[in-house]
């Protein structure tokens, strides 16, 4: 059975509005980030997901808060969705970074990972678990996932066979809130669309694969 499995970045925070390197560092989604969840809401309400899934952190937690009240959904969080902890970078900005540190993981972000934060291919292997389990748990349904800009851009990669090493550069952009559609299917997965601003309604979003 088809399963579809729908994953938004969250709302803006403060630190994002920056371009600031926010990872393990729990902040809240600010004003912009709010509307952004309503939004969201406004959206979920129209595709109605058979469930939820998000990250425990409280930027997702927010951002998913009102689609849960609307749909009277309880989402299931989970730490595996947590967004990569960047270590050294948390709250910079890349031009305030060392510029060896900075040019080293522009050409290999995972090799020349941020010191001290983790891995990529460790947070890539986390977030695919969990995406299999959630295929698994709920087949042939619909589920809306909120998670964390790198974190999704590292499970397109895993989930098609890309390598891990280019996200940044084959995958340049995710807005907040933007959406990524999977098709899963006995653990077989297709990508259908990608960085779609959650106010092209669900209908619309079927032709964009």
């Amino acid at each position: 059975m088809r399963t579809t499995i729908v994953l938004a970045r969250h709302g803006r925070t403060e630190w994002h509005h920056g371009n600031r390197y926010t990872g393990s560092t729990d902040l809240p989604i600010d004003d912009v980030g709010v509307r952004q969840a309503q939004l969201l809401k406004d959206w979920a309400t129209g595709y109605a997901p058979d469930a939820l899934w998000c990250s425990p952190m409280l930027r997702a937690r927010q951002t998913v808060g009102p689609t849960a009240q609307a749909l009277r959904l309880e989402p299931r969080l989970d730490a595996r969705l947590r967004e990569v902890d960047f270590g050294s970078a948390e709250g910079k900005m890349l031009s305030e970074l060392p510029p060896a540190v900075a040019k080293a993981f522009q050409l290999d972000p995972v090799r020349d990972h941020f010191p001290g934060g983790e891995p990529p291919v460790e947070a890539a292997d986390r977030v695919y678990d969990v995406f299999q389990e959630i295929g698994r748990r709920n087949e042939g349904k619909k589920v809306l996932v909120v998670a964390h800009n790198t974190l999704i851009r590292l499970l397109v990669c895993r989930a098609l066979g890309l390598r891990l090493n280019d996200y940044r550069r084959l995958l340049p952009a995710l807005g907040p809130a933007a959406l990524v559609r999977f098709r899963w299917q006995d653990g077989t997965v297709g990508l259908e669309a990608y960085n779609v601003p959650p106010v092209i309604p669900p209908a619309r979003m079927e032709t964009l694969a």
